[in-house]
């Protein structure tokens, strides 16, 4: 198996992807053992993070987890982040040249798509993995209402999704979700509540298994 499909079955497996933005380089070692106490072994780290490359190298060092970088714009990005140990590369945009660089490198791809337009197109330049996005404002129906004409397509919502709408977006077909500041908050970060965090992770992680 390649790196690319353990990464991918991984996601599928634990179906929550915690993205870390915001969080200071210096709390993100207890931030991503809070995450791991609750349950989580995704993590994308934001590269419009402070530090993001510092954080992705530190993270990797714990072979448990698999992690990403997230808001990836191009393929200098791209490259950056695979060189600091990125495994897999989420943008909130379609570029078939960083899907094209990704698939070369063998690490997984997970372009941000919203039509079904784009939906194809980036399916067709071969990525296994499609980031809904912003998956909130259409909520769960969206991807039911996708997965009719794409059926066995791998959607991914980010943007929006809570403990509230976890479930049923799962419910409605998708292989995963990814979850940003309501998880890995900075403000608990700051007051260094990393007890809430783990609670969070937990909660997610039971949400996203209610099918």
């Amino acid at each position: 198996m390649t790196q690319m499909q353990t990464v991918l079955q991984t996601i599928g497996r634990s179906k929550v992807i915690s993205i870390i933005r915001g969080i200071e380089h210096e709390a993100a070692p207890e931030v991503i053992t809070a995450l791991k106490k609750g349950g989580i072994s995704c993590l994308e780290v934001t590269m419009n993070t402070n530090q993001s490359l510092a954080i992705i190298e530190q993270a990797r060092n714990d072979e448990s987890l698999f992690v990403g970088a997230g808001t990836v714009l191009d393929v200098n990005m791209a490259r950056e982040s695979i060189r600091a140990g990125a495994q897999f590369v989420l943008s909130p945009l379609l570029d078939t040249k960083v899907i094209e660089y990704c698939l070369s490198h063998d690490v997984l791809p997970v372009p941000g798509v919203f039509t079904p337009t784009e939906l194809y197109r980036a399916h067709c330049a071969g990525a296994p993995l499609l980031k809904i996005f912003p998956a909130g404002s259409a909520g769960p129906q969206f991807i039911k209402d996708l997965l009719g004409p794409f059926k066995g397509m791998k959607l991914l919502p980010v943007g929006g999704v809570s403990l509230e709408n976890t479930a049923a977006f799962m419910q409605a077909g998708s292989f995963a979700v990814g979850v940003g500041s309501y998880l890995a908050n900075p403000e608990l970060s700051k007051r260094k509540d990393w007890e809430t965090i783990t609670q969070r992770a937990k909660l997610f992680i039971e949400r996203a298994n209610q099918l």
